[in-house]
């Protein structure tokens, strides 16, 4: 193989009809982790072999070659076709589990668009439904478990952000929406405190009309917060407003005798 050490004699090969030599070669290389020059030699060689007993190994090499090369895309793109392609062979579980990696891989963090985690998530259900007793499941599920918690943590920041520019009662919309989505929230003490202090000041800012119900959710938040969390770091807060909402509350009442 020392052919393919030199440069100008990959450059003549690259420009040869001689298949076989490039598949040779495209393996030899691939096997040696020269990646970027086995990459041209199975591009040519995917669609020139197809139909012949190499098709799926030159395929099942140009897919980790991709992968290897960090093609990220392409590897999950050929990883999911070569499962579909060719079901039957011993490579079709491993490829599809690969292409839902890939999809994971690519996900961003939670603070970006959401749309790769979506779709790393539905690859590997795809994965975990194809083959539910894989040996690969558990793996698959650890990795579904870290695309949700990029979600809820995405959730909970989108949530509270409403909260932070004083969009009230958009924040208890969206705070509740995440308690629904992610009803195991490691957020949930936070969740309800400020669910509370939303109710609370939609409460102050709304019109004469509004404000005895909102003081009343506002206290139904705090009976919810205490009764979740009897040990909070945030038991003070929350019965300061609580009290500054009944104050509120017993001034409205006496107002409308």
């Amino acid at each position: 193989m020392l052919f393919l050490v030199g440069c100008s004699k990959y450059q003549r090969l690259l420009k040869s009809d001689d298949y076989n030599a490039k598949y040779e070669a495209a393996i030899a290389l691939y096997d040696k982790g020269k990646y970027e020059r086995a990459l041209p030699l199975l591009e040519e060689l995917v669609p020139l072999f197809r139909g012949t007993d190499k098709a799926e190994k030159v395929y099942f090499y140009y897919c980790y070659t991709n992968y290897n090369l960090d093609f990220l895309y392409e590897a999950a793109y050929h990883f999911k076709k070569f499962s579909t392609t060719f079901p039957n062979s011993t490579h079709a579980e491993e490829t599809l589990f690969m292409n839902g990696y890939c999809r994971y891989l690519l996900s961003p963090i939670s603070s970006l668009d959401p749309t790769e985690t979506y779709t790393a998530l539905n690859e590997l259900q795809l994965f975990a439904n194809t083959y539910p007793q894989h040996q690969l499941l558990d793996s698959t599920n650890n990795l579904m478990d870290k695309l949700r918690s990029k979600l809820e943590v995405k959730s909970y920041e989108n949530a509270k952000q409403y909260y932070q520019i004083y969009d009230y009662k958009a924040a208890i919309v969206a705070l509740n929406n995440t308690l629904r989505d992610f009803p195991d929230t490691k957020f949930n003490e936070e969740i309800a405190l400020l669910l509370l202090k939303s109710n609370y000041y939609l409460a102050v800012n709304s019109i004469k009309e509004k404000k005895l119900q909102r003081f009343d959710d506002t206290i139904e938040a705090y009976l919810t917060f205490v009764d979740s969390f009897k040990e909070s770091k945030y038991l003070k807060e929350a019965e300061s407003l609580y009290n500054k909402a009944l104050e509120q509350k017993t001034k409205l009442n006496q107002e409308n005798l």
